[in-house]
């Protein structure tokens, strides 16, 4: 399983719901699976989302007894805000290293972690934004807009886990298929 793989499916375990208020793939484990493969990154771009992970991991293990899951859902939704906030974080800081990583082999990748990252940090204030102005009506379009980003982020981990700009001793910029076993 590639570093890539491991954050995609860690990151399907994070998002899956609870159903009939019980967490069947608790979230702490899916941060676990994330933190697996942010350690298989190359050197230079694994810091901040290891971090982040840590952070988001620790809110979800906080977050995981069914009592307080329960509270929380019922909870002012700026408190859920806040308590979302780590994995928003995790998704900016982990796009925008990709971005990094791809960028010199890999344009289109690389573009799509951008725009990854560009949504995730607008998604991260336009809760503060809809509460300030007074237009909660909007939250739950905001909430869909997320679990959208989240569907796009996995689908591209998915998409991008065999390019060689992933594996940590890769040279990033060698192109895939331009060398001499191509021949």
């Amino acid at each position: 399983m590639t570093p890539l793989q491991r954050i995609a499916m860690g990151l399907v375990v994070v998002v899956l719901d609870t159903v009939g208020g019980y967490d069947l793939l608790p979230d702490p484990l899916g941060w676990l699976l994330v933190l697996w493969g942010v350690a298989a990154l190359p050197g230079t771009e694994r810091g901040a989302p290891r971090a982040a992970a840590v952070v988001a991991g620790l809110v979800s293990v906080a977050g995981y007894p069914p009592a307080v899951h329960d509270r929380v859902a019922d909870a002012e939704p700026a408190l859920r805000w806040a308590l979302d906030l780590p994995d928003l974080v995790f998704v900016l800081v982990l796009a925008r290293g990709l971005h990094r990583l791809a960028r010199p082999t890999d344009p289109r990748t690389a573009g799509r972690m951008r725009g990854i990252a560009t949504a995730s940090a607008a998604l991260a204030v336009a809760p503060v934004l809809l509460f300030a102005g007074g237009a909660d009506e909007l939250l739950p379009w905001a909430t869909l807009a997320v679990q959208l980003l989240w569907l796009w982020l996995v689908w591209n981990l998915f998409a991008a886990h065999a390019q060689n700009w992933v594996s940590p001793g890769a040279d990033p910029s060698v192109r895939p298929g331009s060398g001499p076993e191509t021949r």
